[in-house]
């Protein structure tokens, strides 16, 4: 199976042509997985992605941003979980976007995510991100009437459009990559797992009524990440619709995609020369001579 080829079909190259009712969200491109078949897959991207992260922390020109997005329950949580299990934990840092802080309604919308990139050599993961300011607060008015801004106009969605567009050109061109995942799921398959977190007494900590009220708004929600996709998904931060029904195959292709990403940059170790080479060895031979008096 080339997984290279099939996370193809799921990037979104062509954005004018872009509709989520022709996306499915059970799509698995006739693949069954089930935890046994699934596992050895995501487990080599697991390594893969390990591999590549050590190459972008000693190369130091790269940064990773990725970006996850998805109504409630479409598994960013788990995605983050699965797919990075395998690197080290100090070269990544996952940063959850909720609700604004006073502090962050105080500044431009894009401000409260510009302070949580990642710096140089390391992967930045937002689990949501600056696209809620043309999600959320383009689904509930009172959101976006609560961030007190000077004016609000008619254009006010493509004025944020456009913004977006150019802040990750900018991270971009300024040695950021940038990689965005919409986790598109089913709104039947999204009641059973909010069925399965009000069974099981230990997830019942994660449900929330805010969950019901938003699911009230899908169709709201499935516009405005329709626009936004169109809008936003360009070559140098495209978008990927995963399909989120069945979390293994959405784990094994984040996985592809975040390998394909960093495999792109050429990431190279650094290589010792001239005088620092010299010293190595001259150390070296010390070492060796310690060892051989023993």
């Amino acid at each position: 199976m080339k997984l290279h080829k099939i996370l193809k079909r799921f990037r979104v190259d062509h954005p004018h042509r872009f509709r989520i009712a022709d996306c499915d969200p059970r799509d698995t491109c006739g693949l069954s997985l089930d935890k046994d078949t699934a596992k050895p897959l995501l487990d080599e991207g697991v390594k893969r992605l390990a591999d590549l992260q050590h190459r972008l922390y000693a190369d130091d020109r790269w940064a990773l941003l990725v970006v996850f997005q998805g109504m409630d329950a479409a598994g960013k949580d788990s995605a983050i979980k699965h797919v990075m299990s395998g690197i080290n934990p100090q070269g990544c840092e996952v940063h959850p976007f909720r609700t604004p802080s006073s502090e962050e309604l105080d500044h431009d919308f894009l401000w409260r995510a510009s302070v949580r990139l990642p710096a140089r050599g390391r992967i930045g993961i937002f689990n949501r991100s600056y696209y809620e300011e043309v999600l959320i607060a383009r689904a509930r008015p009172d959101v976006l009437a609560g961030e007190r801004l000077p004016r609000i106009g008619k254009h006010v969605w493509k004025q944020r459009f456009d913004d977006i567009r150019a802040f990750e050109r900018h991270l971009t061109r300024s040695g950021t990559a940038v990689l965005k995942f919409y986790l598109h799921i089913s709104k039947e398959e999204q009641r059973q797992r909010l069925l399965a977190r009000l069974d099981d007494p230990n997830k019942r900590w994660k449900f929330s009524m805010n969950d019901v009220r938003e699911r009230g708004r899908w169709e709201d929600y499935t516009a405005a990440y329709e626009d936004m996709i169109r809008a936003t998904s360009r070559p140098q931060a495209t978008w990927y619709v995963v399909p989120a029904d069945n979390k293994w195959f959405a784990w094994i292709l984040v996985a592809e995609a975040m390998v394909d990403a960093l495999d792109a940059l050429d990431l190279e170790f650094p290589v010792v020369r001239g005088k620092a080479l010299a010293e190595q060895r001259k150390v070296r031979r010390a070492l060796e001579a310690e060892g051989r008096r023993k």
